[in-house]
């Protein structure tokens, strides 16, 4: 079986216009769409959530207040609605009842909750290894833990480095392990032990310009792409770090090392401290 999980999210602008109805349905409103990969649900889930919009931390449960009529009818934000209740203490077969959302996905978002409870039950002062470790593993970025336990992302991500709580790269791997695949889809996460890869520290980063949304669209990406054909001219090695499967800089073939990774200061630091890197280039 494959030993990755992949998480698609739509982005919706609809803030952006008045009186327009926020409710989903079959009809298109999106305007762009991300993808995150983790080794669980949890871990994917989370980065997802962080990259359709930069100033979301992950599923966070005070974002929205509860409201059954929005639980009942799919909205852009139904996600936090659900995250709200599920801090409210609603049980798993209320929110079915309510949302039919399949079971598994409901208990995995319980999972997530569960975790904020604990982490904010904690200060910053006593939390251990085990404790940032298992966060880790299930998505949660520094800042959003710095956030539920009252400190800041800096001292997190001190205190990480001091624990040697560091992600590891892996290689999305397309054929289930039934014979070697040399893929350059790479992907960071905290569930592994060893990197998939060997890091020669002579490449040029690039970093993506994200999602769609209205006023940043394909003419950012195309920065991108002409930065990644420029530098193979002149016999560089490149790294792209972007997370829209719609863009052309994400295709296999535009740059020697594709990270589908959020492209956030934890993030990019990390795959600098990994890679070291001649320098970057932000498009």
């Amino acid at each position: 079986s494959l030993d990755y999980c992949v998480v698609k999210i739509p982005r919706w602008d609809l803030a952006k216009f008045n009186r327009v109805s926020t409710k989903i349905g079959s009809s298109m409103k999106s305007v762009g769409e991300v993808m995150a990969i983790g080794r669980n649900f949890e871990e994917a889930f989370q980065k997802a959530l962080r990259m359709v919009d930069e100033n979301v931390n992950g599923l966070d449960p005070y974002l929205k207040k509860v409201n059954e009529n929005e639980l009942r009818e799919p909205t852009d934000k139904r996600m936090f609605v659900l995250a709200a209740a599920l801090r409210q203490n609603y049980t798993v077969d209320k929110l079915y009842e309510l949302t039919k959302i399949d079971r598994w996905f409901l208990r995995k978002f319980k999972n997530i909750i569960d975790y904020y409870k604990t982490l904010e039950s904690i200060n910053s002062g006593s939390i251990t290894n085990d404790i940032l470790k298992t966060a880790k593993k299930i998505g949660f970025s520094d800042k959003q833990i710095a956030v539920a336990i009252k400190s800041t992302e800096l001292a997190v991500r001190k205190l990480r480095e001091e624990f040697k709580i560091t992600p590891f790269v892996k290689k999305i791997d397309t054929v289930a392990a039934e014979w070697p695949a040399s893929t350059n889809y790479l992907y960071l996460t905290y569930n592994a032990s060893s990197h998939d890869l060997d890091f020669p520290k002579e490449f040029i980063m690039v970093l993506g310009s994200g999602v769609y949304r209205i006023g940043s669209s394909v003419e950012f990406d195309w920065c991108a792409v002409g930065c990644l054909r420029e530098l193979k001219k002149q016999g560089k090695k490149t790294i792209m770090v972007n997370y829209n499967p719609e863009t052309v800089s994400t295709d296999y073939d535009m740059s020697d090392r594709l990270y589908f990774e959020e492209i956030s200061f934890e993030v990019v630091m990390d795959i600098y401290n990994i890679e070291h890197p001649h320098g970057i280039i932000l498009c």
